[in-house]
């Protein structure tokens, strides 16, 4: 497996107001919003993710991009990971699993079908 980037992943519940607080904080706008769902922000190399209405877990954790999501899984697996079925998101196809010490753990890629217009 070689994942292709990494993200922490921040649960929110109000991702508008999330996204003005980060837009303040880090000095920049956002790369990427989807209404009440998610957002992200690319700052220094490094990407942070805000969960709103479309998050995986209540608790802070990371997402691996990967090119194939099941062999990404079963590697995975073979380390203890047990991941759960794969999900067609908005945008990404994704299993969600639980790393060590509880901490929420995603493997996504590209979503399978396009998004409607």
């Amino acid at each position: 497996m070689e994942p292709k980037s990494l993200a922490t992943v921040l649960p929110v519940p109000n991702l508008e107001q999330a996204v003005a607080f980060w837009r303040g904080a880090l000095g920049v706008e956002p790369s990427f919003v989807d209404g009440d769902r998610w957002a992200q922000f690319d700052f220094g190399g490094r990407r942070i993710a805000l969960a709103g209405s479309d998050r995986t877990s209540d608790l802070a954790g990371v997402m691996l991009k990967v090119d194939d999501l099941e062999a990404a899984a079963s590697e995975l697996a073979d380390l203890g990971i047990e991941l759960g079925p794969a999900e067609e998101g908005e945008h990404e196809r994704r299993r969600t699993g639980t790393a060590p010490g509880g901490w929420s753990f995603v493997i996504y890629s590209a979503a399978s079908r396009p998004r409607p217009a």
